[in-house]
């Protein structure tokens, strides 16, 4: 009997592993590179954006410290624009495969709706080194133990993503990984700018 559960549990055990290796692979995997302008392109499609996008786009690929003070502040100054804040780490599989759909539409959204990042729970020189190979035209702030995420999303993992309409009210929570760019510009569309 014992000997038993012992092989169903181990059966469990590398069903749970092969769904996983699974799943990552089906949205686990590098992004791609070159969809999206990136340095002087993005630059000049984000000219002319308001004095607080500007401000943003000036920290683009930055990772940012102070904690959930900074990051408060920061969400205020942002207060008259739709706000998209997209919790991420280097190391979490479906973050990396929705990183470019972020950056797309960070680049075609971002003179009237203000993006931010949140580094949860990763290690700093791995999410910088991320950054600078995938840049984003946006900052992240660092939130070491996920306290900034937890404040906004009550529940544990990674991707999340939180809107906000141009009143810093919270209008949804997306969780989990975005399967396709339209999908995120569908829901930018509805939760951020209400229509």
């Amino acid at each position: 009997m014992r000997t038993a559960a012992i092989v169903l549990a181990c059966a469990a055990l590398v069903a749970v592993v092969v769904i996983g290796l699974s799943q990552a692979g089906s949205q686990g995997g590098e992004p791609k590179k070159g969809r999206t302008p990136t340095g002087a392109a993005a630059q000049a499609a984000l000219r002319g954006s308001p004095p607080q996008l500007a401000a943003l786009h000036r920290q683009a690929g930055q990772l940012l410290g102070g904690g959930e003070a900074a990051f408060t502040a920061r969400r205020k100054t942002l207060r008259d624009f739709p706000l998209v804040v997209n919790g991420w780490a280097s190391w979490c599989g479906p973050c990396r495969f929705e990183f470019p759909f972020f950056q797309s539409q960070a680049i075609k959204q971002g003179r009237r709706v203000a993006f931010l990042g949140l580094d949860v729970t990763d290690n700093a020189s791995d999410a910088r080194r991320f950054l600078r190979q995938f840049p984003q035209p946006y900052p992240s702030y660092t939130d070491t133990r996920g306290t900034i995420m937890q404040s906004l999303v009550p529940s544990s993992g990674l991707p999340n993503t939180v809107f906000f309409d141009a009143k810093g009210k919270q209008t949804f929570v997306h969780q989990g990984g975005y399967p396709s760019e339209a999908r995120l510009a569908a829901d930018i569309r509805r939760y951020a700018l209400g229509g």
